[in-house]
Parts: structure tokens; sequence; C-alpha cells
């Protein structure tokens, strides 16, 4: 299986075949993480797909460009794309021009999301705030592994390592820090 940053060197060379595998393998973990990021009234399958197929059409010019610093940095420009599609949407002002989704969007639930359910509204926020503490390649280990439930495997070729062994130790090893940060 070629690397992420193989098909992006590719995609920059203007090969559409390596932009549609690069989009085949981002976006449907896209779909998990933001599923758990949107409010509860708008958290069906095609909204989320909805959000994520704007985000990422936003992004794409801009890949001609990118420059990939690390292992899981276009992943990670594509979730930072998605939460902000998602804050925009949020923002908006009310308009009768607007789809019921994006009404919905602007009125959201109460209910917290998924993940805010797990760990509790502080807990998502601490989490959070350790999160962007954490090196490039920590936080890749761990959103790969814990928000988008990548196997060791996926994560391996995310994080461009050997195996999934040399993942799971990474994911282990990320999480630690993790906690070390939350604390």
């Amino acid at each position: 299986m070629e690397s992420t940053i193989d098909l992006l060197a590719r995609a920059q060379q203007g090969d559409s075949a390596a932009v549609s595998l690069l989009m085949e393998r981002s976006v449907p973990p896209l779909r998990r993480w933001a599923r758990g990021r949107i409010p509860q009234t708008v958290r069906n399958f095609a909204d989320t797909q909805d959000i994520v197929q704007e985000a990422v059409v936003r992004v794409l010019p801009s890949l001609t460009t990118f420059e990939a610093k690390h292992p899981g940095a276009l992943q990670e420009l594509l979730r930072q794309a998605v939460a902000d599609h998602i804050e925009r949407l949020l923002q908006r002002p009310e308009s009768d021009a607007r789809t019921p989704f994006q009404k919905a969007a602007l009125n959201p639930d109460t209910a917290p999301s998924a993940l805010e359910r797990a760990v509790g509204r502080d807990g998502l926020q601490q989490y959070d705030a350790a999160l962007r503490q954490l090196s490039p390649a920590d936080r890749q280990a761990i959103v790969a592994r814990i928000e988008l439930q990548q196997s060791y495997e996926e994560v391996a070729i995310a994080l461009d390592l050997p195996d999934a062994e040399a993942a799971r130790a990474a994911v282990t090893a990320a999480l630690a820090r993790l906690i070390e940060a939350m604390a």
C-alpha cells in the first residue's frame, strides 16, 4: 500500500488517481470523527457526509502547495477543515434560504456529543487542551486509534511505522504522554 506522503506527492504533480486514492483513504475516518463532534440534531450519516464533503472540497485546491511535515499531517489538515466548517455552519445567521440541515445546525441540541457523553464536558475540554500540547505524531496516533478507531495496521500506515506492533507501542506511549498532560 502506497503511503499517504507518496500519494500526496503524486497528487501535487497532477495525478488525479492519487487524489482519488487520498480521498478514499481519508474521508471515511473523517466521517467517523465528525459524527462525534457535530450537534445531535445533525448527526445522521447524510448530514455528516455533506459536512465532510464540503470541507474536503474547500481544501482540495490547497493540496498542490500543501507540505506534509509529518506523517498524518494531511489527515490533521482535513480534520481541522471539517472542524472549521462545522464552526462556520453553527455561526451563520438565520436565513429563509437555509436548508433544514443548516437551520438545525444553527439551533443545535443541547445534548452532548458521543465523546462528550463518554468523558463529560470538562473532560472533553481537558482532553482537547492536553492533545494540543502533544507532538503532531502523538496527536495523530491518539486521534487515529481512539477517535477514528483505526486498526493498528492503519495507524502504522498513517504514521509511516514498520508494522502494527510499532503502531501499538507508539499509541501506548502517546496515551501515556496524554495522561501526563491531563494530570
